[in-house]
């Protein structure tokens, strides 16, 4: 059986990854590691893993049926996660409507026969740069804020040198 390795995430069009671009830039340059392509910035809602290829449009209509209250989120510092050794430019509080929007996620997620890693703390972040050195948590020098009223299945893709992330889109 054929499987996609799957996640469901806030996706930024262009414009937001350019304004991105604005604020990560200048902070991940103080950072040792390997930066991430700004064409794979997102933020992970939920987090499927390998998933059954004959099976994708239950999540196609799990996320059809999801919808999403528009919301702003702050991003105000990049911090160092010692596990995954990442550079994270992460938000000081999720707002309300994330929260319900990552629970209704994980709940149908868990409905398609999927744990979806109730035992996590959810936090929302960007990862700026890949096998990071060790640094000091710094601040933005003003807090980022980003505006969100959808999101993406997306599929993430191995390549040599690094991964690929691309979003699925379900032709009707």
């Amino acid at each position: 059986m054929s499987t996609k390795r799957l996640f469901f995430a806030l996706w930024p069009d262009m414009r937001q990854r350019d304004r991105m671009r604005d604020f990560i830039s200048p902070v991940a340059r103080l950072v040792e590691g390997r930066a991430v392509d700004r064409r794979n910035w997102h933020i992970t809602l939920a987090y499927i893993g390998d998933f059954p290829e004959d099976r994708i449009d239950e999540l196609h209509d799990a996320k059809k049926a999801v919808s999403v209250e528009p919301f702003r989120l702050r991003l105000d510092r990049l911090e160092f996660w010692p596990r995954p050794k990442i550079a994270a430019l992460v938000a000081p509080t999720i707002p309300q409507d994330l929260e319900r929007l990552v629970e209704e996620l994980k709940g149908r997620v868990f409905a398609a026969g999927v744990d979806p890693e109730h035992q996590r703390t959810y936090r929302p972040h960007v990862t700026v740069v890949q096998n990071a050195r060790q640094f000091e948590t710094q601040r933005l020098a003003q807090s980022a804020i980003t505006e969100w009223s959808s999101f993406e299945l997306v599929e993430s893709i191995p390549e040599p040198g690094g991964v690929t992330y691309r979003p699925l889109v379900k032709d009707f």
